[in-house]
């Protein structure tokens, strides 16, 4: 009987790929069963088109033209009518929300998935519970029952689940919850030749966040949504809680102008802030890299005395599910492949470690607003949707996030005690706060935390 490795031989020779069986007599039965599955989910012909991406080379120098997008903001006009159809929306159940989590927090010093880090300034929620929260806050308001997917990866899917599991699923029943991983690609030597990080183990790195549009459609997600009636989809990623998942004016206007695709962004903090910004590539709606814009852009005003590329990314989208339907169609993701090189640990020819320069490929999901036939760029408050949790410490930090969550906290409750923590279920806004008087409670520092009733 031919063992599933001896079958996968020719294909992978024929592909000018037969180098990753050179140390396979070193493993034991089930290492060699373990790389079998490995390799058998490689997809060849994929692997082939990233290979000749990288023997291209890079494209010829050009100059596009950068342009500012049209964004709306808070008094613009029309937002009583906005509001009106997304809560109407929300209410039907028209509205999923997807999560991006699929990374890990060993840049925080944490050992486990980024999402089951705790940043809560008094209770030490984690950012899964923020969202659950907020989500379930939407829920209790607009008077639907949501559905949450969230994605992971291959890294913390298993550890991600039993983390929901061990926390009552956060107060969402089962059927409600819909984990899904993102994909995994080999990463290439210069030559396009697929590295190896051991005797028996590709070098697979992450998708890219594009990645979610093509594991909603993989997953089975999008087939799900379609039987439960769910036509948009909130997207939001775990490392920031503040994101609002549920905004019923977001919804209204992305659904009002008929978008397939719609944008938060915030006010850059300055021109030197190292972020992208949505705008204009030679007319078309993209994020706009900050080294790709020149000093003189950057620094540019405009009549308002703002800086005119201003839209910082947040990461945060509504998405139409026939548009990601679309952008699938034909069993393949249609969005631009990005190279990242890297130093990368592998094996050199007899199999001992080594690092050698090499490459991993991604998608970004911000470039599916190129393929959109409309789009709704919306200004909001980075004091209250924008403090991600990506450093150890300084900008950007728990630290920073924690006083972030603080601040919105005595701005609900009208408190000047110096930490406070607002479930979002108690209340998003002081009205909300007013009208239910909830319970507040002290804390050993004099820290104050209004609990769910």
């Amino acid at each position: 009987m031919t063992e599933p490795l001896d079958a996968l031989r020719a294909p992978f020779e024929s592909a000018g790929q037969g180098h990753v069986f050179a140390h396979v007599d070193r493993l034991g039965p089930g290492e060699r069963e373990t790389f079998a599955r490995e390799l058998s989910a490689i997809d060849l012909d994929l692997v082939a088109k990233l290979g000749a991406k990288l023997a291209g080379g890079a494209a010829a120098a050009q100059s596009p033209s950068f342009e500012p997008p049209v964004v709306v903001r808070a008094g613009d006009g029309g937002e009583g009518q906005a509001r009106a159809l997304g809560e109407e929306l929300l209410a039907a159940g028209k509205v999923g929300f997807v999560l991006v989590a699929g990374g890990q927090g060993s840049r925080l010093g944490f050992n486990g998935p980024k999402g089951a880090f705790e940043v809560g300034p008094v209770t030490s929620k984690t950012l899964f519970e923020w969202h659950a929260a907020r989500i379930l806050a939407a829920g209790a308001r607009h008077g639907f029952q949501p559905t949450w997917y969230i994605m992971t990866s291959r890294a913390n899917d298993a550890e991600t689940r039993a983390f929901f599991a061990g926390n009552g699923r956060f107060g969402f029943p089962e059927d409600d919850l819909f984990f899904f991983s993102q994909d995994m690609l080999p990463a290439l030597d210069g030559e396009g030749r697929i590295v190896l990080a051991g005797p028996g183990e590709v070098f697979l790195a992450p998708d890219g966040h594009g990645g979610t549009l093509a594991a909603l459609h993989q997953s089975g997600a999008l087939e799900h949504m379609q039987a439960r009636g769910i036509e948009e989809l909130s997207y939001f990623q775990v490392d920031n809680p503040l994101a609002r998942p549920a905004d019923p004016l977001f919804v209204g206007y992305h659904c009002a102008q008929g978008a397939e695709m719609s944008s938060k962004v915030v006010p850059k903090r300055d021109a030197a802030e190292k972020v992208g910004v949505l705008g204009l590539v030679d007319g078309v709606l993209g994020c706009i890299e900050y080294s790709d814009l020149s000093d003189e852009l950057r620094e540019a005003k405009a009549a308002s005395g703002d800086l005119l590329f201003n839209a910082g990314n947040i990461a945060a989208h509504m998405i139409r599910r026939s548009f990601v339907e679309r952008l699938n169609q034909g069993g393949a993701l249609d969005l631009p492949w990005h190279i990242a090189r890297k130093e990368l640990g592998a094996i050199d020819s007899s199999g001992a470690p080594t690092k050698i320069p090499g490459v991993k490929f991604e998608t970004f999901v911000f470039d599916a607003l190129a393929r959109a036939k409309a789009c709704v760029t919306m200004e909001v408050e980075r004091a209250q949707e924008f403090s991600p949790v990506k450093n150890a410490e300084g900008s950007d930090s728990p630290a920073t996030c924690k006083a972030d969550l603080s601040a919105i906290g005595r701005a609900i409750s009208g408190l000047d005690d110096a930490v406070v923590e607002i479930d979002p279920r108690v209340a998003e806004t002081l009205d909300e706060f007013n009208e239910r008087a909830p319970v507040v409670q002290r804390t050993e520092g004099g820290a104050l935390c209004a609990a769910p009733q």
